[in-house]
């Protein structure tokens, strides 16, 4: 089972996540207005959920599609073991513990142009 958070902001306008198997599990608001870059809403709307492990990466590439290039917009998963990255169109899946994986993901967020410290997801 992998757990996971996606913004509703981070999301293209018209687009869908449609995946038969991933399961809700909270969805909430937040004022994040201390934690933003300039050009990020300071409203989220996160969406918990989780997906068995066969379907990380029917998920991944689904999210991948659906995610805006601007601002470092990402979504993640994890198990015990494994943890997923999506950015637009670019997709890391490493196994926790992995820092050189991770490190990977983090450069790419960083190009990307993600703020510093949003790159934050633990392992």
């Amino acid at each position: 089972m992998m757990n996971g958070c996606l913004l509703a902001e981070s999301l293209r306008t018209g687009s869908d996540v449609e995946l038969r198997g991933v399961r809700l599990t909270r969805v909430g608001r937040r004022d994040v207005s201390d934690s933003v870059s300039p050009t990020q809403p300071t409203l989220w709307t996160l969406i918990d959920f989780e997906v068995d492990d066969d379907l990380a990466d029917q998920l991944a590439t689904a999210l991948a599609g659906a995610l805006l290039p601007e601002d470092g917009w990402y979504a993640d998963f994890q198990s015990v073991d494994e943890h997923v990255v999506v950015f637009a169109d670019r997709v890391f899946r490493y196994r926790k513990g992995d820092l050189a994986a991770r490190d990977r993901a983090v450069q790419y967020g960083r190009a990307a142009g993600t703020p510093e410290h949003q790159l934050d997801w633990g392992d």
